[in-house]
């Protein structure tokens, strides 16, 4: 995109009164956005309001600033760019949407957007360990059977599943609710220059948009356009991640939850979903199979995924008795009988084995695998 054309798009977008959606009506209308802004007054009057055309008419009193900041975002970094849905190389499937963002900023390898198969993971942002735990391994899983995973780069299952796609060699991508030249929340700031060098972020916000509560929700929509599939890894009824699961499926894309304890606040949003007709995975070899990546797997079980009826030994029962609800140390001693320096002794290898959790108000919980 060159320096004047990239000046027209913003000179567009930033003008008051003219979100997404009047942008695509004047696109629509009159072609690219210089031929936009040289349209005559009585000619966006049929499209836009009296007000709206008149501040089209005018230059944004931030066009200098905004302009001088993606321009700089933009020379930063080979690896930094802008497209528009003209270009080749811009999500196909984000055309089909309704509202397709007008232009999308990406920092990374543009070949991931058109990754063959994408699956968003979303989930909590404040999830149990177990819930943790899945959404890093389902996502480690995936990748390394070859699935790009998305997700929105939040703190919780988001970051869990951006972790555990890098750490199973597949490129990521992240869809974020800032400008590219800020990164939140801060604490991912490394995870982000990890993801851009294994695949991208991707935004619709002009560089210098910081965070705000409303573009989390249109955030959302992307993550979901740009899948096949959408997992929901643990969520609470009232939740971001059920937008995103209730716009997977009115893409007509598959939805996905892992179903949790009854006890848990944060599963409930998985079983209303599976209620409302999302498919229950156990393992990433349902999702797989439902993608069409391996073959059945008429054990039952990938040969990758431990089986806990192989399990032998003390930590087996103990396991077993543990069962997958959070228990107190008094409940798990009186369900076995076990002294305790030895039971305390033996929860401390499990723990440390990455088998078992400890949870706030002293619970303990058995950990799965995807």
């Amino acid at each position: 995109m060159s320096a004047d054309e990239l000046r027209a798009w913003l000179r567009l977008l930033l003008t008051p009164g003219v979100g997404p959606d009047t942008a695509r009506r004047l696109l629509a209308a009159f072609g690219p956005p210089e031929s936009v802004l040289a349209q005559p007054s009585a000619a966006w009057r049929t499209l836009v309001s009296a007000r709206v055309a008149q501040a089209l008419a005018e230059e944004p009193p931030d066009l200098a600033l905004r302009l001088e900041r993606a321009r700089s975002w933009l020379a930063a970094s080979a690896d930094h760019h802008v497209l528009s849905f003209a270009d080749a190389a811009f999500p196909a499937e984000l055309l089909q949407m309704a509202d397709p963002p007008v232009l999308l900023w990406v920092q990374g390898d543009l070949r991931t957007l058109q990754h063959p198969v994408r699956l968003a993971m979303v989930g909590s942002r404040n999830p149990t360990p177990q819930g943790q735990a899945n959404a890093h391994q389902f996502a480690c899983a995936l990748a390394g059977a070859g699935v790009c995973v998305v997700s929105g780069l939040a703190t919780g299952v988001d970051g869990a599943a951006h972790e555990g796609a890098l750490e199973g060699g597949g490129p990521t991508i992240a869809v974020v609710g800032t400008g590219l030249d800020i990164v939140y929340p801060r604490r991912h700031t490394e995870l982000a220059r990890r993801i851009a060098a294994n695949g991208c972020l991707v935004s619709e916000y002009l560089p210098g948009t910081g965070p705000h509560q409303s573009h989390f929700p249109r955030r959302n929509r992307l993550i979901a356009g740009l899948s096949q599939g959408t997992l929901v890894v643990e969520a609470a009824v009232q939740s971001g991640s059920l937008i995103t699961a209730r716009l997977a499926a009115e893409q007509g894309r598959e939805v996905f939850a892992i179903p949790g304890s009854i006890h848990s606040p944060q599963a409930r949003g998985c079983h209303a979903l599976i209620r409302q007709g999302a498919k229950l995975v156990e393992s990433a070899q349902d999702i797989l199979e439902d993608l069409r990546l391996v073959p059945p797997a008429h054990a039952g079980r990938s040969s990758s995924e431990p089986d806990p009826t192989d399990r032998i030994g003390e930590d087996a029962s103990l396991l077993q008795a543990m069962g997958f609800d959070p228990v107190s140390f008094d409940a798990l001693q009186a369900r076995t009988g076990i002294d305790t320096p030895t039971l305390q002794a033996r929860l401390l290898e499990l723990e440390l084995d990455g088998q078992v959790a400890r949870l706030p108000g002293g619970l303990l919980q058995r950990m799965g695998a995807a």
